[in-house]
């Protein structure tokens, strides 16, 4: 019995320890879970604050990138237009030494007259120095005239351009065609675009006419007409002679203006030019400013000069009297 009675009390006791055990884990597990949670929550704050942060740091960073961006286009446009004084600077030195260059060497273009010409003057056919346009060589047998038509010539010097052409008509008693375009490549005659008029008494007197209501756009730059009447008529049996009549250049450089001349208006093995580049320049108004009129008549000289022809500029004193004409 007594043996039974310490078996009993031992299996008790384990029991007891077992149940005591078992109440004492659910505790443990309640506080290891609450443990748990905490540290969950602390650390998705401290996500959220990391997100935060982040995304206050990408706005900075996009803005840096921005500013650095608009900086660098900055620069861009800062070294364009350094580049661009540079040129301007550059083209002034160049015009300044063309002229220079030219400056004094400038003479009247001597040539002789073909068989043909002589037999289209006749042969008792003199050109005197006192010719109305001032000794332009007459060995041309087409002629084409390049007419600035802006305001400006309308305003101050129509009628003696008209007086000029005429003058310039009467020296070439016959030739085989004649072409009236202006500064912009426009024709006078539409039906008579990239084709010859026929020259005659009544031909030149409709030229005349219609000249002194002619209107048409013009930008002050005679090269678009230049290269126009070159390409459209050039032809290597026909001897063609260009009057170009203006008062001003308005073009941004007057080096580029002769380079695409030089570039059209190719010269043989003997050094004459496809076509004869004459010019006449009018003055402005005392009262106006001379700057671009100035520029005309440096970048026709420089032509006249470089394509067989001669440049011929009216004084104040013709604007004076073709006022009181």
């Amino acid at each position: 019995m007594s043996f039974l009675d310490v078996i009993s009390c031992g299996f008790g006791a384990i029991i007891l320890l077992l149940v005591l055990n078992e109440v004492g884990e659910p505790i443990q597990l309640e506080q290891a879970k609450e443990d748990l949670d905490g540290q969950i929550r602390s650390m998705q704050e401290e996500l959220y604050e990391l997100r935060g942060t982040s995304t206050v740091l990408e706005r900075e960073l996009k803005a840096r990138v921005e500013q650095l961006s608009e900086e660098k286009r900055r620069v861009a446009r800062l070294r364009g237009d350094l580049s661009d004084i540079e040129g301007q600077f550059a083209a002034s030195r160049d015009e300044a030494e063309i002229i220079n260059n030219l400056e004094g060497t400038l003479t009247v273009a001597r040539q002789s007259l073909t068989e043909e010409m002589k037999r289209l003057l006749g042969a008792d056919f003199r050109r005197s120095a006192d010719q109305p346009i001032g000794g332009i060589p007459v060995d041309s047998e087409y002629v084409i005239f390049i007419v600035d038509t802006s305001g400006s010539m309308q305003t101050f010097s129509w009628q003696r351009a008209q007086r000029k052409m005429r003058e310039v008509l009467e020296i070439y008693p016959k030739v085989k065609g004649i072409q009236v375009m202006d500064d912009e490549g426009g024709y006078m005659f539409s039906e008579y675009r990239g084709k010859w008029i026929p020259d005659s008494p009544a031909r030149r007197q409709a030229i005349l006419n219609v000249f002194r209501r002619w209107q048409s756009f013009s930008n002050s730059s005679p090269v678009e007409g230049i290269v126009a009447a070159i390409r459209t008529f050039y032809s290597p049996d026909n001897r063609i002679s260009i009057y170009v009549f203006g008062d001003e250049f308005t073009g941004p450089s007057i080096q580029d203006v002769v380079d695409q001349v030089d570039r059209i208006n190719r010269k043989d093995a003997s050094g004459t030019p496809r076509v004869r580049i004459h010019a006449i320049g009018f003055p402005l108004a005392p009262n106006v400013p001379q700057y671009t009129s100035i520029r005309y008549a440096t970048l026709m000289r420089i032509l006249c000069a470089r394509n067989g022809g001669t440049f011929v500029g009216l004084t104040e004193e013709s604007f004076e009297a073709g006022r009181r004409g």
